[in-house]
């Protein structure tokens, strides 16, 4: 591994997270902002990653979605506690090709598939019912036939331009490295804890 490639050093950690982790090591919060400049986070679940960005999956009607439309920027933060370590991420957010998108949806379970047709994801609902009655209506629509991807559900990549390795030491004495993105290349530096 480079001592400046983020993207390494990522893989290499969440390879040791995927082994000690008990629940979910590729949660990650996703922080976004809305128009009037207002942010909110969610956790959303790591689909794959490479050097061009991060990829997760969501309805774009929902509210995260709309407050990527209107400012396509993120922070990504991943958490691993019996690591003791985090890994801060800052950057762009593009689309992923819609074969892309077509491709990971397909390897979703049934009742997933349906369930992103069904869901009006962040809007207000009178009851669960809503929800049921909406599971049951596109579950009778697509029967036993494939099930194709909603045309408002896609994949978005977080195009890193920062990264920071977070490693817990005592006394509060933690250890920070940060790359910071300078066109193909990355520079590190060492953050006071």
């Amino acid at each position: 591994m480079s001592k400046n490639d983020p993207i390494s050093q990522f893989e290499s950690w969440f390879e040791e997270a995927k082994k000690s982790e008990p629940s979910l090591p590729e949660a990650m919060c996703l922080a976004t902002v809305a128009a009037d400049g207002q942010p909110s986070s969610r956790m959303v679940l790591l689909k794959s990653f490479d050097t061009e960005g991060f990829v997760f999956y969501t309805n774009m009607e929902s509210r995260k979605g709309l407050e990527i439309k209107n400012n396509p920027k993120a922070a990504l933060l991943f958490h691993w506690k019996s690591l003791q370590r985090q890994v801060r991420i800052v950057g762009v957010l593009s689309e992923v090709s819609a074969e892309e998108a077509d491709s990971y949806f397909a390897t979703r379970q049934r009742g997933s598939q349906i369930g992103a047709w069904a869901s009006k994801q962040s809007r207000t609902m009178d009851g669960s019912l809503d929800l049921e009655k909406a599971v049951a209506k596109y579950a009778a629509k697509f029967g036993t036939k494939p099930i194709e991807r909603p045309p408002f559900w896609t994949g978005l990549r977080v195009y890193p331009t920062e990264m920071e390795f977070w490693s817990e030491r005592t006394f509060r004495l933690h250890l920070r490295e940060f790359y910071s993105r300078d066109g193909e290349f990355w520079h590190k530096e060492l953050l006071y804890p």
